[in-house]
C-alpha cells in the first residue's frame, strides 16, 4: 500500500483521473470525461478521451485502479468500468496532502490582444472583449448549473465548492471585460480631446 506521507510521481492528469475515481463509483472512460468536463474543466482543464484512457492504463498498471467489463443495458458491446483501489485511494490522499502546489499560470488571450491594441483598430478590440465577455458569461452559467446539480450529492460537497469558485471567477472575468470596454471608450475620448483640452 502507498505510504500516505509521500505521493508517488505521476503526471497531473493521472491525479485528476484518480481523483475522479476517488468518489467511490465505478466509471467508464466516457463517464470520466463527462465528469471532468463538468467539474475539472471549469477551474483546471479537462483531459481528452485519449489522455483519460492512457491514464487509466497507467493507473491500473500501478495498482491504483482496477477495471471490469459489464454487460450493456442496451446495445451490443460490453463496457469497461474502472474503480479506485485501496492503494490508489491512499496514493491520491498522499498527493492531495503533500504535493507542492503549482501557482496558477495565467495565459489570457484577450489581454494579450489588448496589450497589442496599438496595432489594432478600437472596434476590433471591442469585438475581442465582447466575445470574451460572452464566453465568461456562458461559463458562469455552466458553473452555476453544475454547482446546483452537485448539491444533490453529499459526496460532491467540495467539488461543488470549486464549482462555486468557478462561478465567481467567471463573474469576475465578465465584469472585468465590461470594465475594459469602458476603459477603451475612455481612451478613445481622451485621444479625441487631445492633450490640450
Amino acid at each position: 500500500m502507498a505510504d500516505e506521507e509521500t505521493a508517488p510521481a505521476l503526471p497531473a492528469t493521472s491525479w485528476a483521473v484518480l481523483g475522479l475515481l476517488s468518489f467511490g463509483r465505478e466509471l467508464s472512460g466516457y463517464d470520466l470525461k463527462k465528469w471532468s468536463d463538468r467539474s475539472l474543466g471549469l477551474f483546471y482543464w479537462s483531459p481528452s478521451f485519449s489522455q483519460i484512457y492512457g491514464e487509466l492504463k497507467r493507473l491500473e498498471k500501478a495498482g491504483y485502479a482496477g477495471s471490469r467489463l459489464v454487460a450493456p443495458e442496451a446495445g451490443s458491446r460490453d463496457k469497461r468500468v474502472y474503480r479506485i483501489t485501496d492503494e490508489g485511494l491512499a496514493a491520491v490522499k498522499a498527493w492531495a496532502r503533500t504535493a507542492p502546489l503549482d501557482p496558477p499560470v495565467l495565459k489570457h488571450g484577450p489581454m494579450l490582444r489588448l496589450w497589442l491594441g496599438h496595432l489594432l483598430e478600437p472596434e476590433r478590440m471591442r469585438e475581442v472583449l465582447a466575445a470574451h465577455r460572452e464566453y465568461a458569461e456562458t461559463m458562469r452559467l455552466r458553473a452555476e448549473a453544475d454547482a446546483a446539480d452537485a448539491s444533490a450529492d453529499q459526496a460532491w460537497t467540495y467539488p461543488r465548492l470549486t464549482l462555486t469558485w468557478a462561478e465567481r471567477y467567471y463573474t469576475a472575468e465578465r465584469d472585468l471585460a465590461d470594465a475594459m470596454l469602458a476603459d477603451i471608450e475612455q481612451v478613445e475620448r481622451d485621444t479625441e480631446e487631445g492633450p490640450w483640452h
